[in-house]
């Protein structure tokens, strides 16, 4: 019997247990996010008390209305009823190379930026050209922990993987354990985010640059997953054409292809669209090896016209207008959107303080010598208690987190908190249900 059911819990204990019985999951704590909203949509359903919700990374703040009206304007014109480029809309590709030059300092021409159906399909998109360039490199290697659908993806395309967690070989350690994967010569991709989900590590500039000269001494493609661009709040980044600058790998290696997210930094997710940036160098490349899978070895042009095109056939012809927007307000300096989400920093900051007053601890804390930005997502631990356990009990408890197991972290002891959907007027419910659980369990 769960420890839970003899104690008066924040949740009905009763109804907590039986939905987890009815929910079919082996084990709650191994249960993936979109599992565990079911679930805990199904408990508040039932018993009307709202969960603290961190276990899903949406965005918590209202969408850009520059966007919103850049998309009304287009679809007034007439757009929905037109299939858009595959490539993308002429203003659209032009804003995302300004945005990159702008906010990255890295100089890619506009014919290579490539609008996608979000990052998801970016990054299934340069898995299906970037793992089959070369016979010989069939496997993609992930710095990890990281977001588990990239995984799913590979399943789903029959791709092979290795991976590690990185926090153990920070700084001067990168090298020579990046480099015993890569002298294999079975690695045809790197991916990482930065920041990273679900830690919130940043990389270094001399991280980057290990990464970027491997990359290059090797062959392989870097993806760098930004869905989280400009949000190390430590820095500001909020100034076109102004260092610092998002700091990026393409400084590096002209191995890249960039995944940049409208989600998090501009809240537009729910119009599905992301940024495929691909290095001038590596775009107009030949691999021979392509034409197993594509009528062309060009790279850019297998991206383009053999997996975007078999894909999707384009993004939403509207939300291209409204990110178009987004991006040139944000390039002529008219929209700061960093001081904008630097609310999930502020959240991060109060909510980490109200865990460590009752009694949890923080996993990962650190980059290298510097403590951890507060953004977006931080990992939480609770002594004596494993990872899996502790998500499963803190549902009767109203607290819905994800486990860090399933990112390809070795912390099994933690749990990923997303600040995003924690208002203001829930920190009060959050610290009194932390100081029950510490109550109950210390």
């Amino acid at each position: 019997m769960n420890d839970s059911l003899t104690k008066k819990t924040p949740i009905d204990a009763c109804v907590v247990q039986n939905k987890i019985q009815q929910s079919g999951l082996e084990k709650v704590g191994l249960a993936s996010i979109r599992e565990l909203v079911r679930l805990v949509n199904e408990i508040e359903k039932e018993t009307g008390d709202k969960y603290i919700r961190m276990e899903m990374g949406v965005p918590g703040l209202p969408p850009a209305q520059v966007g919103i009206d850049g998309e009304i304007a287009a679809l007034k014109s007439g757009v929905a009823s037109k299939y858009p480029m595959i490539e993308g809309v002429d203003i659209l590709k032009n804003e995302i190379s300004r945005f990159v030059k702008n906010f990255m300092n890295v100089d890619v021409d506009e014919k290579n930026c490539i609008p996608t159906v979000g990052s998801m399909q970016g990054g299934f998109a340069s898995f299906m050209v970037s793992c089959r360039r070369d016979v010989k490199k069939d496997t993609t290697l992930f710095i990890d922990p990281g977001f588990p659908v990239q995984k799913m993806q590979h399943k789903v395309l029959g791709l092979k993987y290795d991976t590690f967690d990185v926090y153990n070989y920070r700084g001067d350690k990168l090298r020579a354990k990046l480099e015993s994967y890569l002298e294999k010569g079975n690695i045809s991709t790197i991916l990482y985010s930065n920041p990273n989900n679900p830690s919130w590590i940043c990389f270094t500039e001399a991280e980057l640059k290990v990464i970027g000269e491997l990359a290059t001494k090797y062959d392989v493609v870097v993806m760098e997953d930004l869905a989280y661009f400009a949000m190390d709040f430590r820095k500001d980044l909020s100034k076109p054409g102004v260092a610092p600058y998002q700091s990026t790998v393409a400084h590096y290696t002209d191995n890249y292809i960039l995944l940049i997210s409208s989600s998090k930094s501009f809240s537009y997710a729910g119009q599905r669209i992301g940024m495929m940036v691909i290095s001038d160098g590596l775009f107009k490349r030949h691999f021979p090896d392509l034409k197993r899978f594509y009528k062309t070895d060009e790279f850019g042009y297998s991206m383009v016209y053999g997996a975007i095109y078999s894909l999707s056939s384009g993004t939403s012809h509207s939300a291209q207008y409204g990110l178009a927007a987004i991006l040139k307000a944000a390039n002529d300096g008219d929209f700061n959107f960093v001081e904008i989400v630097k609310e999930y920093g502020e959240r991060a900051k109060i909510m980490k303080k109200l865990f460590k007053d009752n009694g949890f601890e923080i996993v990962y804390d650190m980059d290298e010598n510097e403590p951890l930005a507060d953004g977006f997502y931080f990992t939480f631990s609770y002594p004596g208690m494993d990872g899996v356990k502790l998500l499963e009990e803190l549902l009767y408890y109203g607290i819905s987190s994800i486990s860090l197991a399933t990112t390809g972290s070795e912390r099994i002891e933690g749990l990923r908190a997303c600040v995003s959907q924690i208002k203001r007027s829930q920190l009060k419910d959050l610290e009194e249900r932390l100081k029950i659980f510490n109550e109950h369990h210390n």
